[in-house]
């Protein structure tokens, strides 16, 4: 269905969704929020892949004197005159399986010698080198496993804050709906009490009612009046506040379609149960907390032994008075280091961080075991008060139709004096009342249609997912 066009004058449930969905301020922050983690999980992807990088230095000049101590052990101060380049290429990939870093780099320095005038070229024509931590915290291996579960989740929150926007757009429609049907009955009571009015002030004229009746009458009318203008300054405020949450600028009247045709489909828990623990966000969520949790009891273990790390490299460097001396023969270079720290004596830190973040981990367990049950008896309460305000509306809008005809013919008794104005207005009021009732419960129904696509992003009226996993 096409986006509604505001500059017409009536407009349905769905072409307020429609319009809500695609072009308001709330659906432009949940599409903003949702190209934000996309962007999250490109960065987090793009960590993985090798990184080329070149660095160094512009040539940096130095003349300064500097302290040189003779064979003999005396000090003399000689000026230093001299231009040194440094420049690297590097390119790195790190190790997602053990959080290490390989990489291949080659440099070159050149160095000047102003005063003597001499120059020398050193550099590492190729060299390999690893840097590996020993039992550390390996965050590549976590984030693998939590970030992707991260953008999942992020994606089907969006379908269901779509659907959130479907359900606060219904509650605004039904709010202008609601507003409307007031002022019909305002008029229509207006009209009806003006009516009746002129009737009792004839009766009055020739003495078939009392002034009490009449007087009570004129209230009647003069409370109508009071009830149209109210219906009117209601109008407005519920027309403003949907016209604010659709982004509308134009101030153009228009009317709404009361939604009286519902579909009509069957939802049996335990496929809505289904669908939320295979659809919804929350149950990604469990499981991405259940591992967070375990990567601090990972971290805290990691924790015991601090830096300590191994580093080994290996390359081909020289020097030469040219660029070309560098390939002339080069030498090895190799290089090999262990270090650690080891705490001997903390006073039971280690031990007290491990069991901290193993009591975390069991209340995480606990606290994701009852959110599972909140989830499911959400579902479960959604269904069972779906089917009663089904037969609800079916009540309410019999009920509507008898309080009309009981007023029709409590009006028609009253004209010909077989009861008095306390009981038509009696009928009146349950007219009213009987009427706003349907409205509710009508209401009440698309609520609750939008909040249980939201709860199993699924669609029950037409058989469709309303998400569905992608291969990005």
């Amino acid at each position: 269905m096409s986006v509604a066009s505001f500059g017409q004058n009536k407009f349905t449930l769905n072409e307020v969704i429609e319009r809500a969905r695609a072009q308001s301020p709330a659906s432009k922050r949940v599409a903003t929020t949702k190209e934000t983690r996309y962007w999250e999980y490109r960065t987090f992807r793009a960590r993985y892949n090798p990184q080329l990088a070149i660095s160094g230095n512009a040539p940096s000049y130095s003349l300064n004197f500097q302290q040189i101590i003779q064979p003999d052990g005396t000090k003399l101060f000689k000026p230093i005159n001299q231009t040194n380049s440094f420049a690297n290429l590097g390119l790195q990939q790190p190790l997602r399986w053990t959080g290490g870093t390989i990489s291949a780099n080659t440099n070159f320095n050149f160095f000047t010698d102003n005063a003597l005038k001499s120059e020398l070229w050193s550099g590492n024509i190729f060299n390999v080198r690893l840097d590996q931590p020993l039992y550390a915290y390996n965050s590549y291996k976590w984030d693998r496993k939590t970030l992707p579960l991260k953008y999942e989740e992020s994606k089907r929150e969006y379908v269901e804050q779509l659907e959130f926007i479907s359900q606060n757009a219904s509650d605004f429609f039904f709010r202008v709906i609601s507003a409307q049907i007031d002022e019909q009955i305002a008029k229509f009571n207006l009209a009806n009490n003006d009516t009746i009015y002129k009737i009792e002030q004839g009766r009055y004229n020739i003495g078939t009612t009392s002034q009490d009746k009449l007087l009570q009458v004129e209230l009647q009318l003069l409370k109508s009046k009071q009830d149209v203008a109210q219906a009117k300054i209601n109008i407005q405020n519920a027309s403003l506040s949907l016209r604010i949450y659709l982004g509308l600028k134009d101030d153009e009247e228009f009317q709404l379609v009361l939604p009286e045709e519902i579909p009509l489909f069957e939802v049996k828990l335990e496929e809505a149960l289904q669908y939320a623990k295979k659809n919804r966000a929350a149950y990604i969520s469990f499981e991405r907390r259940r591992i967070e949790a375990e990567s601090e009891v990972a971290r805290a273990k990691a924790s015991r032994l601090q830096n300590a790390s191994l580093t080994a490299s290996y390359g081909l460097n020289n020097s030469g008075a040219m660029v070309s001396d560098l390939y002339r023969s080069p030498q090895e270079q190799q290089q090999f280091n262990l270090g650690f720290s080891v705490p001997i004596l903390n006073w039971g830190r280690n031990k007290a961080t491990m069991q901290t973040a193993l009591a975390n981990k069991k209340l995480n367990d606990y606290t994701i075991a009852q959110d599972e049950i909140n989830a499911e008896q959400e579902i479960i309460t959604q269904v069972r008060q779906f089917e009663l305000l089904r037969l609800q509306i079916e009540i309410t809008k019999k009920s509507d139709e008898v309080a009309r005809e009981r007023y029709n013919v409590a009006q028609n008794r009253y004209l010909i004096g077989k009861i008095d104005i306390t009981n038509l207005n009696i009928a009146l009021t349950e007219k009213d009342a009987a009427r706003r009732s349907y409205l509710e419960a009508l209401r009440s129904y698309w609520t609750s249609y939008f909040n249980l696509r939201r709860l199993t992003l699924y669609d029950f009226a037409s058989g469709t997912l309303l998400y569905t996993p992608d291969s990005d």
